[in-house]
């Protein structure tokens, strides 16, 4: 009687481990989070009665007292599935989406270790983002402008062991993400190890042809230097180009970073090919959820395509942008 009794304990035990494990599996996360910026812009060695004295990059590039971009983010997961919807409102999300919509796609855990995304989502190429809270520097380089902004499209996300990791994925033409407009498709690859990431895509009807590498490492507690190298080629047209990223940690609330960035455009077309050479120098103070930003950044081009405070061509510009980024 006494060992029935038992087995009817242990059997009651682990039905009711059973279904706690169950609620917990299908238990429901939702999350709510975004940013918004704004930024004050100047031009140092150029005018700022016209908007169009810029580098050629995608983001803080307006005279004056300019708008970033609102960012609102919502999760939603359940279980093994779950879905992001990431909305953009701004000069900032307008020039990265052509929609508000930033990312919408759904996602399924298949196993520990596999996960299979649908939908629109973000690039997985290059060192800087979309949403200021992801970069160091607030204004963009020239390998982040010319690659990739999103892809629509089914990928694969496998953690192949603690320190490898893989990405395969199909995706309509580069950046057309609300649709497919002629029928064509890209894939992309990502090979990751140890934070370190080498990222293919082919995408014939789009950008071509892109290698990219991504990565960074501590030389110290306080001291991180990130690094992004690039090369892009679609039947002779593409562009290449190399940035280093040095971080520096003053204090818990002030860091410096800066971005040492050489791009150049190439064409079969064209003899000389332009490139420029641009160095941005930031800082970012954190007050509990804002993060303050002043920024330096230089740009030499190799060919005359800016102007002087005369406007008169000239190689180079200089420029200074203050930043403030609430994250919620």
């Amino acid at each position: 009687m006494k060992t029935i009794k038992l087995v009817f304990l242990v059997l009651l035990s682990t039905s009711h481990s059973m279904a706690q494990e169950s609620s917990k599996t299908n238990e429901k996360k939702f999350s709510f989070n975004g940013s918004v910026d704004v930024y004050y812009r100047a031009n140092i060695t150029a005018p700022n009665d016209t908007n169009q004295i810029a580098p050629a990059t995608s983001f803080a590039d307006t005279a004056g007292f300019s708008l970033g971009m609102g960012n609102i983010i919502s999760t939603y997961e359940k279980g093994k599935v779950g879905a992001v919807a990431d909305f953009v409102f701004g000069p900032r999300g307008e020039a990265a989406s052509s929609t508000v919509l930033n990312q919408l796609f759904a996602f399924y855990k298949i196993s520990k270790n596999t996960t299979l995304t649908f939908g629109k989502f973000n690039t997985f190429l290059g060192y800087e983002v979309i949403a200021p809270t992801g970069n160091f520097n607030y204004s963009t380089s020239y390998l982040f402008s010319n690659g990739p902004f999103s892809h629509t499209g089914l990928k694969a996300d496998i953690t192949i062991s603690e320190d490898f990791s893989l990405m395969l994925g199909v995706f309509n033409q580069t950046d057309v993400t609300e649709f497919n407009p002629d029928g064509s498709y890209g894939i992309g690859v990502q090979l990751g190890y140890k934070d370190q990431f080498l990222n293919l895509l082919y995408d014939k009807a789009g950008l071509g042809f892109e290698i990219d590498y991504t990565g960074g490492f501590d030389a110290s507690e306080a001291f991180y230097i990130g690094i992004n190298a690039a090369y892009a080629d679609n039947e002779g047209e593409g562009f290449y180009g190399v940035d280093i990223y040095p971080q520096y940690a003053l204090s818990e609330t002030f860091s410096l970073g800066l971005r040492g960035e050489y791009f150049e455009r190439r064409s079969e077309l064209i003899d000389d090919n332009p490139s420029v050479l641009a160095f941005t120098l930031t800082g970012s103070y954190t007050v509990e959820d804002l993060i303050i930003k002043p920024e330096l950044r230089l740009d030499s081009a190799s060919e005359s395509i800016f102007i002087d405070t005369d406007v008169m061509p000239s190689k180079s510009l200089g420029a200074f942008v203050l930043a403030a980024i609430y994250k919620f």
